[in-house]
């Protein structure tokens, strides 16, 4: 039999049950005597019939699916909490729908308005810089969780980290290590996690009584260029340091091959750290010093939770924290 034709009626015949039966079944919306649960199956397995997701949503109202608008895919950080909420989602019987909001707002929108034409039954919003009326908009509209940004009015709805610690222990960490002259190339200029990094950065030599120069702190965003340039314009201009606090790893990675360009030694004429932890920084020449995020953690979490508002039950948002992984791109200055 084609497996498209079967029907409830085809397989309630194999199974020797009623209609009702099947269906119940199909949705697990009530219990059903084992005997019967197992026959049905067993015609399902049979008859090769493979329930529709579309119509069991339109008879439950809901959809299954949770969707997932992400700030930019292709992002280490962001692929990790990607991953791991279809981790946590494969062992549910929700399935996810990803879309590609980027740096943009108005392209956030448009992904969040084709996730609601999905009839997704939860959203799960990993960064975004849309404007906080927008998100309340969807939020009104359907259950939505933030990953990766503090909202204000948003309590137990959003999974951040505390960036500026994160800054703090970074440079902190160079403190130490006895720098004194610390680059800081940042991310980009509006976003919430580069402001926090670079307060961090700020807190961090203040508290140890060094000067908070204009000319160490250098506009990025985000990516390796950012890097190079900020690098190829401080030695242009003759300027010294002998640290360099990068917004992420692609920042630091681009730091390090202009100093590489110049015969300028990492770590022994300059140390660089990072931010991220990305699969690829332990493997960097030398390895990157740099600050580890639980993505995947997040991620994890996020879908956990997401099942709970779904169903209105109750649940609580973790604390997570960063932690800064020491590696050969950073060594004491005599």
């Amino acid at each position: 039999m084609n497996k498209k034709s079967v029907t409830i009626t085809d397989i309630a015949k194999r199974a020797n049950v009623s209609k009702s039966t099947v269906s119940r079944v199909i949705n697990n919306s009530t219990p059903v005597n084992p005997e019967k649960r197992d026959a049905v199956l067993a015609a399902m397995k049979e008859l090769h019939f493979e329930p529709n997701i579309f119509a069991r949503g339109l008879a439950s109202g809901q959809s299954r699916t949770i969707g997932v608008m992400t700030q930019n895919i292709g992002s280490p950080f962001y692929d990790a909490i990607s991953q791991g909420i279809l981790t946590s989602l494969a062992t549910t019987d929700y399935s996810p729908i990803f879309a590609d909001g980027r740096w943009r707002a108005e392209t956030g929108i448009a992904a969040a308005e084709t996730l609601l034409g999905r009839m997704v039954d939860g959203l799960i919003v990993v960064g975004s810089r849309l404007p906080e009326d927008e998100l309340d908009e969807l939020k009104d509209r359907v259950p939505t969780l933030i990953v990766g940004r503090e909202i204000d009015g948003w309590e137990n709805l959003c999974l951040f980290l505390d960036n500026e610690r994160a800054g703090y222990e970074a440079t902190k960490l160079l403190i130490g290590l006895g720098h004194k002259q610390i680059v800081h190339i940042s991310g980009i200029e509006d976003h919430q996690d580069a402001i926090r990094r670079k307060a961090g950065y700020r807190r961090a030599l203040e508290e140890a009584g060094l000067p908070v120069d204009p000319e160490l702190i250098c506009d990025g965003e985000f990516d390796g260029d950012s890097g190079v340039n900020a690098i190829e314009n401080l030695l242009n201009k003759g300027i010294k340091f002998t640290a360099v606090f990068a917004a992420n790893d692609m920042t630091a990675l681009g730091a390090r091959l202009a100093l590489y360009r110049r015969g300028i030694r990492v770590p022994e004429d300059v140390s660089i750290v990072g931010f991220d932890d990305q699969a690829e920084s332990a493997f960097f020449t030398p390895p990157l010093t740099t600050v580890k995020q639980p993505a995947n953690e997040m991620g994890v979490a996020a879908a956990v939770a997401m099942i709970k508002l779904i169903a209105d039950e109750e649940y609580k948002l973790p604390n997570l924290e960063s932690k800064v992984v020491v590696r050969e791109s950073t060594m004491a200055r005599d």
